[in-house]
């Protein structure tokens, strides 16, 4: 029987590259994965695997995915209670802390215990939003990033960052004149700051690992 994976369609946006990255993933991989774009609170609770993407400010992505019916709630016990792989992707990794800080403070998911803060290199000739490509740094190893080279290049678009308070759910770190969060992890909980859909081979190689995993 095929695998269920549940894209979360909050009104971020970027749904279908991450839905076609997704695909294009699982047929590398041999695997039969329906990728299913949802808002459904009763899709998602049957899922086997969940996706949450994240394009713009904190706060706005987050009254969006809390004006879902259910959905906010069915998320929380579906990642933090009955432990299903997840993956939440730049905004949906940072939805993933206790709360964010851009343009007031708003409250996360509370999956890894932490804050999103503005981005502020050291070198203020770099600008904010950081936009392209990076170098990411393993910190240390995890299953999902097993034969994936370190110093590989990943593409991200962020202007605030997550601060974990457990320095131990840092997995990949990238340097923008700042330490930065590249992925945190926890359990069957994964979160990346970089897009894995638009990180060509090595974001499909990521994400053929995500569909592999089980945790």
């Amino acid at each position: 029987m095929a695998e269920r994976l549940a894209l979360i369609d909050y009104g971020s946006g970027n749904l279908r590259s991450v839905a076609k990255a997704l695909e294009r993933a699982a047929i590398d991989a041999n695997l039969t994965i329906a990728v299913e774009v949802t808002n459904n609170a009763a899709i998602i609770a049957t899922a086997d695997r969940i996706v949450l993407p994240g394009v713009g400010a904190f706060g706005h992505c987050a009254a969006a995915l809390r004006s879902l019916p259910g959905v906010w709630d069915v998320l929380a016990t579906r990642v933090q209670t009955e432990a299903k792989p997840f993956l939440g992707i730049c905004v949906g990794m940072q939805l993933m802390a206790t709360r964010g800080l851009e343009h007031g403070e708003h409250k996360g998911l509370d999956c890894i215990a932490g804050d999103v803060v503005l981005l502020a290199p050291g070198d203020t000739a770099l600008k904010v939003p950081h936009m392209g490509w990076n170098t990411l740094a393993c910190v240390q190893s995890h299953t999902i990033l097993n034969g994936l080279p370190d110093k590989s290049m990943a593409y991200f678009v962020h202007s605030f960052v997550y601060t974990p308070v457990d320095k131990n759910d840092v997995y990949l770190t990238t340097d923008y004149s700042q330490t930065i969060t590249a992925m945190i992890a926890r359990d069957t909980m994964i979160g990346t700051q970089f897009h894995p859909e638009k990180s060509q081979g090595f974001g499909l190689a990521f994400l053929q690992n995500f569909l592999k995993w089980k945790p």
